[in-house]
């Protein structure tokens, strides 16, 4: 029964990571960036909650907007931040994204100060427990899980069935091409965007759940482990960041289970250290031959 248990909480912690790895790989498909102000805007989406629900805004009602919010922070960052640069060197991107992920960082702590702040949970997600047999699941659990599934489903359809989802696998395919067979490749990059930050706010609402507390950089230790679980799966695959994610998410609750929470995120890292090393291209990623 402990071990069920411990499978369950895996599959809660690895959906969250799941959803969050797909913004990372979703956008590294598309225009080849390492977003790493991703998990700062799921830092921006808890704040959003936590200050809609405080002014006594419906909990259903704060979760959409925590949504919106993080897709119109999202998309603005990509046209005030990346649309100028997407024909520069790569490694101007990367700092780019370094910098704007600090300065979303320090805007926040400016605003609302560094100090730790009760994040309303209950009111989202009532605390609840539903028993089956022996095992008891919280109702967060559950929600979690669901939630997540249905989202990736979701984007799994959106990518395979509709018009934009075919346009983007083009653009992701080949830009060139895809932009003489008329492809709008501005509004493709954007929408990547929007529905990778979407996710993202889903996540920040599903994470911010399960540890109800919010401060300026809760985001950046989010981030960086879905970013690990993306490269696990192979950066740009979708299928990939699911399986990295769960695979992340599983790897910790096992560590905390054996009595080592205090090395979970070495063994996190260690575990990108290793993909690197000898399977650079992730479990599910394509190798790239490069041309000299």
């Amino acid at each position: 029964m402990l071990f069920l248990s411990q499978c369950i909480n895996g599959l809660q912690l690895g959906s969250i990571y799941a959803l969050v790895a797909l913004g990372y790989s979703m956008v590294y498909g598309i225009i080849r960036l390492l977003n790493f102000a991703h998990g700062d805007v799921i830092m921006i989406g808890a704040y959003i909650a936590l200050l809609t629900i405080g002014a006594g805004v419906n909990p259903a009602l704060a979760v959409v907007l925590t949504i919106f919010g993080c897709v119109f922070i999202s998309v603005l960052i990509e046209r005030v931040a990346y649309r100028p640069l997407r024909s520069a060197p790569r490694i101007s991107l990367l700092i780019t994204a370094i910098g704007v992920s600090l300065l979303l960082q320090n805007v926040t702590q400016l605003l609302f100060t560094a100090n730790t702040r009760p994040y309303p949970g209950s009111a989202i997600i009532p605390s609840k427990a539903l028993k089956l047999g022996g095992l008891s699941l919280s109702l967060t659990t559950i929600v979690t899980i669901l939630v997540s599934v249905g989202s990736m489903i979701a984007l799994h359809l959106l990518i395979q069935k509709t018009r934009m989802g075919k346009a983007m696998r083009a653009v992701s395919e080949d830009t060139g091409a895809a932009q003489l067979m008329g492809i709008d490749i501005n509004k493709v990059i954007s929408v990547t965007f929007a529905i990778g930050s979407a996710l993202a706010g889903i996540g920040s609402v599903l994470f911010c759940c399960r540890y109800p507390v919010v401060n300026p950089n809760i985001g950046s230790m989010l981030g960086l482990k879905a970013f690990v679980a993306a490269v696990l799966g192979g950066i740009g695959s979708i299928p990939g960041a699911v399986v990295g994610g769960f695979a992340i998410g599983f790897a910790e609750v096992l560590v905390t289970a054996l009595g080592f929470s205090a090395w979970t995120d070495a063994v996190v890292f260690a575990i990108l250290i290793l993909v690197l090393l000898f399977k650079p291209a992730g479990l599910l990623g394509r190798g790239v031959a490069e041309k000299v």
